[in-house]
């Protein structure tokens, strides 16, 4: 004879968001009673209530949450918060993790492998129920995140996938991405374009490139592999500019003839502009030039910047929702199943970018 499972089984935050009508996140405030609860309507609380004591969920919610010692913390790791690449993104996560009423613990890896190792070994210890990574090729060792899958402990990763075990991940489509900027560029008639490629190091640089040569084979473009140049591999989230405005100067003594120069980011576009600028070449009457991650100074430069838009605050939004998803399966005893999505980029014409005359 089959047995009954007990009431309440199987029950979960979003059955009990459905049958109440409101979202997840508002059921999570109201049922572990977080300081945001403060804020939410009488009325809408004892609906979430009633709803949660008809499903079962509320018989096991106490255990369940001193089993797990809550403490409504997500570790933020950010691997340089000088990086203007992480400002956006960190402001997403803390407005997404604001509206949950949990508590970012940020920590600053600058760069450096061992502190970054020293801050993952603190939270820990602490412990966080969640853990958000914005990820540079330092942290990208399987074995040093093996601690999180481990203690079951929700692990996102932003700007970096790895297809294994619980570690989910957002990025932004660099492949798409790239083919943007290149259709941009052969749009207004460009044909010799010059690329100055992204760090061997840095898991981005390949699928940009990958962007880079599909589009051009499907119009039958030739790169030209003298216009071809990589960016050093470097601990400096600065470098970019000046990579970039070496390797321009680079070209350009060598008498190389480009339209066009497709830079790997923002900061690398600056410097192409100044190295363009240096030789007493204009942007873009003499040459277009194309950026991508559309860091905040790209709309205020002189000239303002055409690039490649990650939408870095909605990377770290989504973070934190697919975070807060595995923290309410652990809460609830399911499975901890890794969630990988890809954000689509959006191209900013501005005016570094022109015709070809």
């Amino acid at each position: 004879m089959k047995r009954r499972k007990p009431r309440g089984f199987g029950v979960t935050l979003r059955d009990v968001a459905r049958d109440s009508g409101v979202s997840t996140a508002t059921v999570s405030i109201v049922l572990n009673n977080a300081p945001l609860a403060r804020y939410i309507p009488a009325g809408t609380k004892d609906r979430i209530e009633r709803a949660a004591r008809k499903l079962g969920y509320g018989l096991k919610l106490t255990a369940r949450i001193q089993r797990a010692k809550r403490n409504h913390t997500v570790g933020v790791m950010v691997f340089d918060l000088t990086d203007p690449y992480c400002t956006l993104i960190l402001r997403g996560i803390e407005n997404a993790l604001y509206q949950t009423s949990f508590l970012p613990l940020f920590t600053d890896a600058h760069n450096q492998r061992g502190r970054f190792e020293r801050y993952l070994e603190m939270l820990l210890a602490r412990p966080v129920e969640g853990l958000i990574i914005i990820a540079n090729w330092l942290f990208v060792d399987i074995e040093l995140l093996a601690d999180l899958e481990k203690r079951n402990i929700p692990a996102v990763m932003i700007g970096r996938e790895l297809r294994t075990g619980s570690i989910s991940s957002v990025m932004v489509d660099n492949e798409a991405g790239a083919h943007l900027a290149m259709e941009h560029l052969y749009s207004l008639g460009h044909r010799r374009i010059a690329f100055i490629r992204g760090p061997k190091m840095l898991g981005d640089s390949v699928p940009r490139w990958r962007g880079v040569r599909a589009f051009a084979r499907s119009v039958g473009i030739e790169i030209d592999p003298s216009l071809v140049v990589d960016l050093p591999d470097s601990l400096d989230p600065n470098s970019g500019f000046e990579g970039g405005f070496r390797l321009t100067e680079d070209l350009l003594k060598h008498k190389k003839r480009f339209t066009a120069l497709m830079a790997f980011d923002d900061l690398t576009a600056f410097g192409a502009i100044r190295g363009l600028a240096r030789a007493g070449l204009k942007v873009p009457e003499d040459c277009s030039v194309i950026g991508f991650d559309d860091v905040i100074p790209a709309a205020f430069s002189a000239p303002s910047l055409t690039t490649v838009r990650q939408p870095m605050e909605a990377l770290g939004s989504v973070a934190v929702g697919i975070a807060m998803e595995g923290i309410n399966a652990a809460i609830e005893e399911r499975e901890l199943k890794a969630v990988h999505r890809k954000l689509a980029p959006e191209l900013v014409v501005r005016e570094s970018t022109r015709a070809l005359s």
